[in-house]
């Protein structure tokens, strides 16, 4: 692996996994439409920022530039260009496993792009409509 000048290693330091806007942001849209959650679900796999397992879903928060989705956010860095092609691989690599094992386990899983908080109400049709869709789920108890 390439390393990391000083000042990208300290402007990656700044960059937080939890606790981030777009996740605040899903947390008051699922609070609004009246849905119940949990944050940081250890025991499920990728540990999903919100899920109710009885209930049967999971969502998972994602970062544009991060997990590349494509909108206008999604820029490459030209500096280290081999590091980041690599990093941006890995991580959409370990997004496939992990929707994988999460539906492996049952769980409807819907993926929250950064882009899609800046709007509120749409934020909340949407979460309303995949979410009124999951029958609760009576195998998975409540936690």
């Amino acid at each position: 692996m390439i390393p990391l000048d000083a000042r990208t290693s300290r402007t990656m330091s700044r960059v937080r996994s939890t606790g981030t806007t777009p996740e605040t942001r899903v947390g008051q849209a699922l609070r609004a439409i009246g849905l119940r959650y949990r944050k940081h679900v250890r025991a499920l796999p990728g540990t999903p920022d919100f899920a109710n397992r009885t209930q049967g879903w999971a969502v998972l928060v994602h970062g544009c530039f991060w997990h590349r989705h494509g909108c206008k956010r999604t820029t490459t860095p030209v500096h280290n260009a081999e590091h980041w092609a690599a990093k941006f691989a890995r991580n959409q690599a370990r997004d496939a496993r992990v929707e994988a094992a999460l539906a492996a386990a049952g769980l409807k899983v819907i993926t929250i792009w950064e882009c899609e908080t800046r709007d509120a109400a749409a934020l909340q049709a949407r979460l309303a409509g995949e979410l009124a869709r999951t029958p609760p789920r009576s195998d998975m108890g409540g936690r």
